[in-house]
């Protein structure tokens, strides 16, 4: 619906066209918003008059007009003044007002339509149905997109994301949490995977010129039909928060990007915390010294070259070769070679998940 700065936006404009004043009430003579002008003092008036079977209406210095929401009447709109000018200005203005009602209408149902889609709130044939009721294309390249901000719980941030991206009608902006802005945007035919993830960067550009500082932006994968929308969203859904726990160095994770790290997300704790004490017994990555930790980081970044690894850690060969030597004792994983270095590898980003799933209380 309509907010009552919009509507107060409008008659300010209104005003500054026709120079008068003019003023919206509800049907029971409250005063929704208002371009200045002393017109409180019509509330009974315009209680009287929304229930009277005029549309228009000359009270006492004040000319009266009915603005419906399909055949019920909506608001009472007031002009200081009467006449033949001032009558025409306020048809004109009833009009204008009728118009954005009608607008803010459709992108409220439209909204509603796409949070029950990505929601799964909806049977196959209500999909179909609904989309084509509210002229939304069924079979269209789409992908839904994630924004977390800083400020995304300020109740504005919605409203000015859809301000900021409103260039592409075929585009839903909208919200299902008060985490998360969900942008289900439209594709062309030739866009690819560099095109989808080049998007993403232009957003997280505009976010920060905006003054939306540390956004994070997770997509899903294209759906071409409107029935997976719901899958795409499950996936940036996911995204985000494997990238929080995996890459947290990036600002930008694709679903299809996730790699293992998607599998461990979906593992259960009891099961991770079984691998683990397999693993290391009753010792923990953190029980290691940060010279430990430091070496495992950079074998696992050269990709278990020796020579390059102590080359970037400024120490002998040996230096590295006993220091692996001392893991494998504690732990009886020998990280040059692969199959227990995959382990290794695997059980820090259980850990990892471990931690991070615990630090919500789960």
């Amino acid at each position: 619906m309509i907010s009552n700065q919009i509507l107060k936006d409008t008659l300010d404009g209104l005003k500054a066209i026709a120079r008068v004043d003019f003023c919206v009430m509800d049907i029971e003579g409250k005063e929704v918003a208002s371009s200045g002008g002393a017109m409180s003092e019509c509330a009974f008036e315009a209680f009287e008059f929304a229930r009277s079977m005029a549309d228009s209406q000359e009270i006492q210095g004040h000319q009266y007009f009915k603005v419906y929401d399909d055949t019920q009447v909506e608001y009472v709109l007031l002009i200081d003044g009467v006449g033949e000018d001032v009558y025409t200005i306020g048809k004109m203005a009833a009009f204008q007002i009728q118009n954005l009602l009608t607008a803010y209408k459709e992108r409220f149902d439209k909204d509603n339509f796409v949070k029950n889609l990505l929601l799964d709130n909806l049977l196959l044939i209500d999909i179909y149905s609904r989309a084509k009721k509210l002229h939304i294309l069924t079979e269209a390249k789409r992908i839904v997109m994630m924004i977390e901000t800083e400020n995304t719980r300020d109740n504005n941030t919605l409203e000015v994301i859809r301000t900021i991206f409103s260039g592409n009608t075929n585009d839903f902006i909208t919200a299902v949490d008060e985490t998360n802005v969900i942008i289900v945007k439209d594709l062309s035919d030739g866009d690819k995977p560099k095109d989808i993830e080049k998007a993403a960067k232009n957003i997280e550009s505009i976010l920060e010129k905006e003054g939306f500082n540390g956004a994070l932006i997770s997509y899903g994968t294209v759906c071409n039909e409107i029935k997976d929308v719901s899958r795409s969203y499950k996936e940036a859904k996911m995204a985000m928060d494997v990238g929080k726990i995996f890459f947290d160095e990036r600002k930008i994770i694709a679903y299809n990007k996730l790699g293992i790290g998607r599998l461990i997300y979906q593992l259960p704790i009891p099961l991770c915390k079984i691998f683990i004490r397999e693993i290391f017994d009753n010792r923990t990555p953190d029980d290691f010294d940060e010279e430990t930790l430091v070496t495992i980081a950079k074998f696992f970044e050269n990709s278990l070259n020796v020579s390059e690894t102590s080359r970037q850690l400024f120490i002998h060969r040996n230096t590295l070769v006993y220091r692996l030597d001392k893991l494998q004792k504690s732990t009886g994983l020998d990280l040059r070679i692969f199959e227990d270095a995959i382990t290794f590898r695997i059980a820090l980003m259980v850990v990892k998940y471990m931690q991070y799933m615990e630090s919500f209380d789960y």
